[in-house]
């Protein structure tokens, strides 16, 4: 018994250790201030279950009280646009960049250079001037309920080009441009991939096929296997969600055709109440502590930071993070306003499935 207790105390001990190790990255002066501060409020544009696992340890590292909202990217870029200087929460937490970008242009959000970004694996993963630095990359592909495509007598769709096909017409589900970020990728991707106006003419031929726009990026998934979506437009990540949580009737596509991926983010929203605290949960968000709780809370995306612990879900499922597009990120950041006006402008907003109340 007294040799178990001393293996016990020692494992308790490393694990301290551990902690403490991560903590020491982090500027004691920082946490202080940020301690002094109490307080901080969280817009979480990633899975609930993770927002809160995220929050629920900020506050258990720091004794900080987080509270919390989940909301789309695009309603969270909407609110804060609204605000205007004056927010009601003080950091962006998960969502695609395209949103947070816009944000920038419309000086939203504070720029803050984060001592823990220095274990990012690439540029690629923040922006140059500090305003949002990357937490996860997320493959676009397809979620189809085979089940459902079988009993159609209906082949798994392979291509982007092959959601045109008349037989997928009322089966296909995607999310809405004026609340999701993600619906703002594929808006970026297909333009990329193919050029402005045949971008254009793709859409307006694929809403023919579209049941549903989803409020949410994640929407689609959630709806696959119950078998209310059939084809689901999202990231093959939140199907991994879907297929753990017992539906085996998915399957997950990455387009024969080419994809992209997003950049999940978070950042300081320009006037924060609690700046100091603001600033102390970007670097928790770049550090181990954080991403790595994600894989439990049924977020499987592939992690940014070279010391964090990548979920093997991922690559179980075939996902390959390098197996994507050459996005223009810089031709998103400056133009993916426009292009969600010019996608609008093609298949009409009036349409009331883009309504958003």
């Amino acid at each position: 018994m007294k040799k178990l207790l001393s293996i016990l105390l020692v494992a308790m001990m490393v694990l301290g250790l551990c902690s403490f190790a991560a903590a020491e990255e982090i500027d004691a002066d920082l946490i202080a201030a940020a301690q002094a501060e109490g307080e901080l409020t969280v817009y979480g544009s990633c899975e609930e279950a993770y927002m809160n696992a995220a929050c629920d340890h900020f506050q258990e590292l720091y004794g900080i009280k987080v509270n919390r909202q989940r909301l789309s990217t695009g309603e969270v870029a909407a609110k804060i646009e609204e605000e205007n200087g004056n927010p009601s929460a003080d950091v962006w937490f998960g969502g695609t960049t395209d949103p947070y970008n816009e944000s920038i242009a419309k000086g939203l959000l504070q720029a803050y250079e984060a001592k823990n970004a220095s274990h990012l694996m690439g540029d690629m993963y923040r922006d140059a001037e500090g305003y949002w630095y990357g937490i996860y990359k997320g493959i676009l592909g397809f979620m189809v309920n085979t089940e459902e495509l079988e009993r159609m007598g209906l082949e798994i769709p392979q291509s982007w080009d092959d959601l045109l096909k008349p037989e997928y017409e009322g089966l296909v589900w995607l999310s809405n441009p004026n609340t999701a970020g993600t619906a703002k990728l594929v808006i970026n991707t297909m333009i990329q991939m193919k050029g402005h106006d045949e971008a254009m003419e793709y859409f307006v031929a694929l809403d023919k096929n579209v049941a549903q726009y989803t409020k949410s990026g994640s929407g689609p998934s959630k709806k696959v296997g119950l078998g209310e979506c059939v084809i689901g437009v999202g990231f093959l990540h939140d199907g991994i969600t879907q297929i753990l949580d017992g539906y085996d009737n998915i399957a997950l596509v990455i387009p024969s055709d080419g994809t992209s991926f997003e950049i999940g983010a978070t950042a300081i929203f320009n006037g924060a109440k609690n700046p100091n605290a603001a600033k102390l949960w970007i670097e928790y968000a770049l550090s181990p502590e954080c991403v790595n709780i994600a894989k439990d809370n049924e977020s499987f995306q592939f992690l940014v930071i070279d010391n964090g612990e990548q979920p093997k879900e991922a690559t179980e499922f075939g996902l390959d993070p390098n197996n994507v597009i050459d996005y223009d990120f810089e031709d998103a950041k400056a133009n993916t306003s426009k292009y969600v006006e010019d996608y609008f402008n093609a298949l009409g907003e009036a349409d009331d499935r883009f309504k958003t109340e």
